[in-house]
């Protein structure tokens, strides 16, 4: 659990975005809440070297652990190229670990195995148990099948065993999860979610990009793609300075609403979309908790949407109240002191009550262009050539008029844009399939709207 003492813990604020009026009748009330973190984000380290970074004093952060795991099945060996590159970036991603951090590496093939430091422990990083890991990291072998779900579980009780506040994990896959079925990845998902956070990586081209991005959705960590192995080590150190930056675990967004009214849905929507509605638990008879993961120094934005019983011209009501929480070791929850409300103002001005707010326009079209993006590549695959045109075309206009370059780059790749404005495209004859995984990994990949 945090520990809230620390002089360097985050300030948490929020802020919202809405059109508060509401026509006569309506129910319907939109905002976009600004959830920022200041004055944590302290323990990352400076580079060195290339892929090197400087490891940490014990008690610059608070307590972590961190568990690699790394795919070892027979396809990494083809090309060599993988597995070389996975153990430089797994000796990356160990190099960057601040002095104190609990951590471990895991093998992955059909079966989870300890590559250090072994014995159902995690071992404490200096100097010398760096040095030991990349030692070790030398023995590690292409052969075997994938079975994801049996590294996780694994994962799960190594980083258990460690008093800390901070859980971690990064997963490397070069291939499909074809040694398990995928309930059985669905069920330890619903068993590790909560318990640690994980970033997840698919190196190369032959790996499922919904498994990828499952696991990363489901433990509330980020998801990319590595198509050429050399990119690994720097792709590793960086996210191993994202996990050393953080200073929160277990961050809980809570909405509270009022008698007669229904939460739609609670989705994050920058810096990536990612739907939260069902991830609800109950806090009180009128307030939910939507789980968020770990937080060092920054800001992300969630779009809320409430159902809210009708009242008359002229009438205000609070329509949500939004605050932030952690666990406590009771199972209590701790208030961050932040808070925000959301409000619904009936009105007869036709020209309050229909004006968008440009956050809640941004974002939904944002959520929108995510939604065309994946769609549109289903079609595709599935050999209607017109359904994918339609909704790719309507990606390429989405992106273009929110301002979504990286998007529209990627697009580029797959379609030839005719004209952006009006969303006129056509398909690539040939596409690239390194191309075509990095726009579905990336798809729900956000700009922020400029406030």
């Amino acid at each position: 659990m945090a520990n809230f003492s620390k002089s360097n813990a985050p300030r948490f604020s929020v802020d919202v975005y809405q059109n508060e009026y509401l026509p006569e009748g309506g129910r319907e009330v939109n905002a976009i809440v600004t959830v920022t973190a200041t004055g944590g984000g302290t323990v990352g380290g400076a580079v060195t070297a290339p892929h090197r970074y400087a490891p940490h004093a014990p008690g610059r952060g608070p307590a972590a652990a961190v568990a690699v795991m790394v795919d070892c099945s027979g396809s990494m060996d083809h090309p060599p190229a993988k597995m070389r590159g996975a153990r430089d970036a797994t000796a990356a991603a160990v190099d960057t670990l601040r002095d104190g951090v609990r951590f471990c590496v895991i093998g992955g093939t059909h079966v989870a195995k300890e590559v250090y430091p072994g014995g159902g422990r995690l071992a404490v990083a200096d100097a010398t148990t760096r040095e030991q890991a990349k030692l070790a990291l030398r023995r590690l072998t292409a052969g075997g099948g994938t079975a994801i779900g049996t590294w996780l579980r694994l994962a799960d009780r190594l980083l258990a065993s460690a008093d800390v506040e901070i859980r971690h994990g990064i997963l490397l896959t070069d291939g499909r999860n074809e040694h398990e079925s995928p309930e059985d990845l669905r069920a330890t998902l619903d068993a590790c979610a909560g318990r640690f956070t994980c970033d997840a990586r698919g190196v190369g081209t032959d790996w499922e990009v919904k498994e990828v991005t499952a696991v990363a959705s489901a433990l509330l960590g980020t998801a990319d793609i590595v198509a050429d192995p050399a990119g690994l080590a720097a792709d590793f150190a960086r996210m191993m300075e994202t996990a050393m930056g953080k200073e929160v675990a277990d961050v809980a967004l809570r909405l509270w609403t009022p008698a007669g009214s229904t939460v739609k849905f609670v989705k994050q929507v920058a810096p990536t979309v990612e739907e939260l509605t069902g991830r609800r638990t109950e806090a009180t008879a009128r307030a939910g908790d939507y789980p968020t993961g770990s937080w060092g120094d920054e800001s992300r934005d969630y779009h809320v949407c409430v159902d809210v019983p009708p009242a008359g011209l002229g009438q205000e009501m609070l329509a949500a109240r939004v605050s932030l929480v952690v666990p406590r070791p009771d199972g209590t929850a701790h208030p961050l002191g932040a808070q925000g409300l959301v409000r619904a103002v009936w009105t007869d001005d036709l020209a309050a009550s229909t004006s968008l707010n440009a956050q809640v326009a941004h974002y939904t079209g944002q959520a929108e262009l995510a939604r065309a993006v994946q769609e549109g590549l289903e079609l595709r695959k599935a050999g209607d050539r017109d359904g994918a045109t339609a909704r790719l075309g309507r990606a390429v206009q989405l992106a273009g008029s929110s301002g979504n370059a990286d998007t529209a780059k990627l697009l580029a790749k797959v379609v030839d844009v005719v004209d952006a404005a009006a969303g006129t495209v056509r398909l690539k004859a040939k596409v690239e399939e390194a191309d075509e995984m990095t726009l579905e990994t990336r798809s729900t990949k956000t700009v922020r709207v400029k406030k």
